[in-house]
């Protein structure tokens, strides 16, 4: 028994907690923490967040906020000026339209994704879920009660999903599709005119549909698109956003959604009961990111670009790894099946496992998003920390 069933076997926690696994990457955060208070010197690929500082101009808004006193309950969904703010940079950048009643800042984008899935989905819901997926998509349906149905995507094709492969899913208990492009972990970008089909199946089907735009700053494949500016189909669709990746912010905590008001309503109700309203003092800087200059969020990109294509280059030299290209997001993520039966290692969990213990290098295996053949490799790190890292893991697949 794991210490999460034996806890629940003695203390009688609910069925709703026992439905859920805890986030394989924080997982892999606090092993790796657990080898740094030892001394040990860990390469860590497996931190999902930007490795830049948060910009000058976001952080002085913060200190002003403090030094203002701006340190007060807010409305639970955000202070009218944050709310405007997420309306306005999201109409400027993707041409859509929505209205403050709208909008919805909550304590990150998963506490947003969290709290929209609680209100659409039910007990025997059907979630179309493409695979891989991020971890926490999965766990948070299960604890509303929904059930994943799980979409296979072809590595050989990019893992891109297209309007015909989540038609064939679709049942009469189909609620809700959730889209994640570009995708954590593949990295894979969805065309706009692939996002726009199943935007319209959706909507002509009566289904919702989640789009988590965590990573819609950080694409490479063309520029930049948010079904948000599919207006004609906006009853029926979710967006969630956060400003930790685009903004290096992701300590902050700050995400929001952007829906129709019954539903912004409805999280404004589930979020009343849990955390209230976001941080005063973050909703402050918030706003400075979302109003001020842009110019960061490009530079970031730009680096982004680079180092993707040189982890990737890195990756595709190790002897038995196989690495498609990531359009998007800041992660590559490596088949390693060549290795899988060899020296014991009987899964990418093991393959992690070892290389976190013997070579000190951090990944995330791809049991945790939904495939058994990889790991998640984030290079959102320096162009010299990736070369030590790739190294320690050319001499650890090397030997085995």
């Amino acid at each position: 028994m794991t210490p999460v069933t034996e806890a629940a076997a003695e203390f009688k926690l609910t069925e709703r907690i026992n439905r859920i696994e805890p986030s394989a990457t924080m997982a892999v955060v606090a092993e790796a923490d657990k080898l740094r208070q030892q001394g040990i010197d860990v390469v860590d690929f497996g931190a999902g967040e930007p490795h830049f500082n948060t910009p000058q101009h976001i952080k002085d808004a913060a200190i002003n906020a403090i030094q203002s006193n701006f340190s007060k309950y807010t409305a639970v969904g955000g202070t009218t000026e944050l709310r405007d703010a997420i309306v306005h940079r999201h109409a400027v950048d993707f041409d859509s339209d929505y209205r403050r009643e709208e909008a919805i800042a909550s304590v990150g984008g998963k506490h947003a994704l969290f709290n929209a899935i609680q209100v659409l989905v039910d007990h025997g819901d059907e979630v179309i879920l493409p695979v891989p997926y991020w971890v926490s998509f999965k766990d948070i349906v299960r604890y509303a009660g929904g059930k994943c149905v799980l979409l296979e995507t072809d590595e050989g094709q990019g893992f891109r999903v297209t309007a015909e492969m989540i038609a064939r899913l679709v049942t009469v208990h189909t609620k809700l599709i959730i889209l994640n492009s570009p995708s954590n972990p593949s990295g894979a970008v969805m065309s706009p005119e692939g996002l726009k089909e199943v935007v319209r199946l959706a909507a002509e089907r009566g289904i919702w549909v989640i789009s988590d735009e965590c990573y819609v700053y950080l694409s490479y494949a063309g520029k930049r698109f948010s079904i948000g500016s599919l207006r004609e189909y906006r009853e029926r669709m979710v967006i969630v956003g956060s400003l930790s990746k685009t903004y290096a912010m992701t300590g902050w905590r700050l995400g929001y959604a952007l829906a129709p008001a019954p539903i912004v309503s409805a999280m404004q109700k589930l979020q009343s009961q849990s955390t209230s309203n976001p941080t005063s003092i973050v909703q402050k800087a918030a706003v400075a990111a979302l109003r001020g200059p842009q110019q960061c969020v490009e530079e970031m990109r730009q680096e982004y670009v680079r180092l993707r294509d040189h982890v990737v280059k890195g990756l595709r030299s190790i002897p038995g790894i196989k690495c498609t290209m990531p359009e998007g997001a800041f992660y590559a993520y490596p088949n390693i099946s060549s290795f899988i039966g060899h020296q014991g290692i009987g899964s990418a969990s093991d393959l992690a496992g070892r290389l976190l213990r013997e070579s000190h290098v951090a990944t995330v295996p791809g049991e945790g998003f939904g495939t058994r053949d990889h790991i998640r490799v984030s290079y959102a790190t320096t162009i010299a920390e990736l070369d030590r890292g790739l190294e320690r893991m050319r001499k650890f697949l090397s030997s085995l």
